[in-house]
């Protein structure tokens, strides 16, 4: 983890909290994500870290150590998301659990009066979206998805001149990722550690029994608890397309793909996908996810907007804006330290995340107007959720562009939701 030293601006932050002019916050989950939320929170002015929650005492208390070393101070510890939930002195609750828990953790947490900053993906299923957005509604909190790139000013202004119309009308939009991920192998039952309460872990999934190749990261590639890559990161640039066209929910949509660098291991999802959205108006936007090969001409992740005058590339760097022959007419380059583009970066911090946090912490503070409010980043996760389903079930799937729901196709109706484990199906 890249480390910035806050001990200076943390000092002056101890010395108000409680104050109204200060947001308390607790993360829960303290994986690689839960770093640069910490390291943001520090950074950003009027946000307090004061709890810290997971089930994995390991790594609650590697947690602690970097948020002492880090931002001068160590947040009260536990392992149960519930007890906290309870905290008066906690306003906002900050998710960056397991994606199995994403939904049903923020409806938890505005059900108790909180307010939320959710990783992405908002859900595990489609049907959580549209639950997360009905409790939004109901409980009448702030509700931030992390899609950072929302707050970042190089696309702000891309997407100004789109609108500008430097480009032309555009009708098409391209969303790429690629990274050199391995293989995670044939798990073994084993025991559960110690240090893990593989119970809560799961909470709202199935039980399964403990194996060695799930926990810390590999769950992601695993259909209990991950939703695949096209969620794990095209959700960053699938939204940045939809942004940049100004669409909602598509007409039809197409997927192609599989599990088609390695074989043989326990890897569910796809590493290798080709999603197509098509839209009223005629337009278009794909995502194109390579997992496990890393070459790319443009860059490890990134998106093309394709107009009637010209073309833009645009990734979390920079912007550059070209004719249409391709020359170079202008390049707008991202101010904030610590942004990368590079996949391989396990990191995880970048200066987009500080804005977003600050942008929450606003919101709930002035009425500041959310980048990413969770009403329109539900709808980038519908639409990852519409492509997945439509490479599971393996037929081009026609949508209503008012709901985002499948049209006429039981095989992918019945993907809409998840079995949960008794007790703990999500309500509102």
């Amino acid at each position: 983890m890249a480390g910035i030293s806050l001990l200076s601006s943390t000092k002056a932050y101890a010395n108000i909290i409680g104050s109204n002019e200060t947001v308390n916050a607790a993360i829960l989950g303290t994986g690689g994500r839960s770093y640069a939320l910490a390291q943001s929170i520090g950074l950003a002015s009027n946000i307090k870290l004061v709890y810290a929650c997971d089930v994995d005492s390991n790594r609650l208390n590697d947690f602690k150590n970097y948020c002492n070393k880090t931002l001068g101070y160590e947040p009260s510890l536990e392992k149960d998301f519930r007890k906290v939930l309870e905290k008066k002195d906690v306003d906002a609750i900050l998710i960056a659990t397991p994606e199995h828990w994403h939904a049903p953790m923020a409806i938890m947490a505005l059900q108790a009066g909180k307010h939320v900053y959710v990783e992405k993906p908002c859900s595990h299923n489609p049907y959580e979206t549209e639950l997360l957005i009905a409790a939004q509604a109901k409980y009448q909190k702030v509700v931030q998805m992390g899609n950072q790139q929302r707050s970042s000013e190089s696309s702000s202004i891309a997407i100004k001149d789109i609108r500008d119309g430097l480009i032309g009308d555009v009708y098409n939009a391209k969303a790429f990722y690629s990274n050199t991920r391995g293989p995670i192998g044939t798990g073994k039952v084993v025991s559960v550690p110690n240090h893990l309460d593989w119970d809560l872990w799961q909470g709202p999934a199935p039980r399964e029994n403990y194996r060695d190749n799930v926990h810390p990261y590999n769950w992601h590639w695993f259909k209990t608890w991950g939703t695949g890559e096209i969620h794990n990161n095209g959700t960053h640039e699938i939204d940045i397309c939809r942004w940049a066209l100004g669409v909602d929910y598509p007409i039809r949509v197409v997927s192609t793909g599989g599990r088609l660098h390695y074989k043989g291991d326990d890897w569910e999802w796809f590493d290798t996908q080709l999603a197509s959205y098509e839209f009223e108006g005629g337009k278009m936007l794909s995502w194109e996810g390579n997992s496990c090969n890393g070459f790319n001409k443009g860059g490890g992740r990134g998106v093309y907007i394709y107009g009637t005058k010209g073309s833009m590339h645009l990734n979390r760097e920079k912007y550059t804006l070209y004719d249409l022959g391709g020359r170079e007419i202008k390049t707008v380059n991202e101010q904030h330290k610590g942004t990368s583009n590079n996949t391989a970066d396990l990191s995880g911090f970048d200066g987009l995340t500080v804005k977003h946090i600050q942008n929450f912490a606003n919101a709930i503070r002035t009425n500041e107007q959310l980048k990413s409010p969770i009403a329109s980043a539900g709808i980038s996760t519908q639409l990852c959720h519409l492509g997945n389903i439509a490479q599971e079930v393996g037929e081009s799937l026609k949508i209503d562009p008012a709901t985002g729901k499948v049209v006429g196709n039981k095989a992918a109706a019945k993907l809409w939701k998840r079995e949960y484990e008794k007790g703990w199906e999500p309500k509102i």
